[in-house]
C-alpha cells in the first residue's frame, strides 16, 4: 500500500543559502501515529508547514493521499487537519461557529450531528455555546483540535498540541489521539514532552539541523538502542574502586554508597554474573539491587549530542 505522505529529497533553503531543511526524505503510512522529535529550530515546523502547502518548497517533491502538494493544492490540503502551537481563535465567537466556520471554509456542507460529535469526542460538547473567551487554555487547544477535524481530514498533524496544558489533559488528549488513531485517521505528533512519543506513537522519527536521521517504530528502536542500568546499593561506603570492577566499566557513586553499571539487554553475555563474582572475591557486600531501562528520551538526547558533535 503507498504511503499517504510522501516526502522526497525536500530542501528548504532561505536568503543566505541556510537551510532549513537538507534533503529530507520520509514516508508516512496511513493510519499510524508518527512522532516528530527534534530540538527547537531543528525543522519540525518547516517540515509540518510544506506538507501543509503553508511554505514553498526550494527543492524536492511532497504529495498527500497521491496528491502533489505544489500542483494538486488544494485537493492535498483537503485531506489535512493542522493544530499549529498558536492559540489563534476569535475570543467572541461561539465553540459551535467557530468550528462550523473551518469546516465551511473547505468547501464542506453544514453537518450539525457531526460536529457535534466531534466536540463531544474532545468533551466540549457542553461548551458549544460558550464564547472562546470564556475557556480555559486547555480547552481553547481541544477548540484548535476540533476545528482541524471538522472537515474530516485523513490526516491530522498536531505541532506542539499539549503546550502549556496540565497533565490530565494531556492524558485526555493522548486518549483522544487514541480515538482517532482507531478511525483511521494518520497522526503526526510534535512535542517536547518525550513521553508523549513513547506513550502513543508506532514511529519515531527524529530531525536535527534539517536531517532525518532515523525513522524507526518506536519499540524495534527502544529495543536496539536502549540499555539497562544496574545500580547496586552497598552495606558501607567504598573508596576508591579496585582494578577488577575498573577493568569491568564499573562506576562509583560520589558518595560510594552505590555502584553504576551499564548492559546491553540484548547482548550474549550481559556482564553481570562477572561483576557480582568480582564483588564477592573482592569482599564488598551489597545490601540492594535496581535496574533501570533507558527511555525514548535518553535515546532521544544521545542521537542528537552525537549528532551536534
Amino acid at each position: 500500500m503507498s504511503p499517504i505522505i510522501n516526502v522526497q529529497h525536500l530542501i528548504k533553503s532561505y536568503a543566505g543559502g541556510k537551510r532549513a531543511l537538507d534533503d529530507v526524505s520520509l514516508e508516512i503510512e496511513s493510519g499510524e501515529v508518527l512522532a516528530l522529535l527534534g530540538p527547537n529550530g531543528a525543522g519540525k515546523t518547516t517540515l509540518i508547514s510544506i506538507i501543509c502547502g503553508l511554505t514553498t518548497i526550494t527543492e524536492g517533491a511532497v504529495s498527500v493521499g497521491g496528491f502533489d502538494v505544489v500542483r494538486d493544492y488544494r485537493k492535498a490540503r483537503a485531506l489535512i487537519g493542522l493544530v499549529p502551537q498558536e492559540l489563534m481563535l476569535e475570543p467572541f465567537e461561539t465553540v459551535l461557529s467557530t468550528v462550523g466556520l473551518s469546516r465551511g471554509l473547505f468547501g464542506c456542507k453544514p453537518d450539525i450531528p457531526y460536529l457535534e460529535a466531534v466536540l463531544r469526542q474532545l468533551s466540549l460538547l457542553d461548551k458549544k455555546d460558550a464564547q472562546i473567551k470564556e475557556l480555559s487554555g486547555g480547552m481553547k487547544r481541544r477548540v484548535l483540535i476540533a476545528k482541524a477535524l471538522s472537515h474530516e481530514p485523513k490526516v491530522l498533524f498536531l505541532d506542539e498540541p499539549t503546550a502549556g496544558v496540565d497533565v490530565e489533559l494531556r492524558r485526555d488528549m493522548w486518549n483522544v489521539v487514541r480515538d482517532l488513531k482507531r478511525q483511521g485517521v494518520t497522526i503526526v505528533l510534535t512535542t517536547h514532552y518525550i513521553e508523549e512519543a513513547e506513550e502513543i506513537a508506532d514511529r519515531v522519527a527524529v530531525i536535527n539541523g534539517g536531517k532525518i536521521l532515523l525513522v524507526e517504530e518506536k519499540n524495534k528502536l527502544m529495543k536496539r538502542l536502549g540499555t539497562k542500568q544496574l545500580s547496586i546499593d552497598l552495606h558501607e561506603p567504598l573508596g576508591a574502586l579496585p582494578d577488577s570492577l575498573l577493568a569491568i566499566d564499573v562506576r562509583r557513586a560520589d558518595d560510594g554508597m552505590s555502584l553504576l553499571y551499564h548492559y546491553d539487554v540484548n547482548a550474549e553475555k550481559t556482564g553481570i554474573s562477572l561483576l557480582l563474582s568480582t564483588l564477592v572475591s573482592e569482599g564488598i557486600e551489597l545490601k540492594d539491587l535496581r535496574t533501570y531501562q533507558s527511555s525514548l528520551e535518553d535515546i532521544f538526547l544521545d542521537l542528537v549530542t552525537v549528532e551536534n558533535k
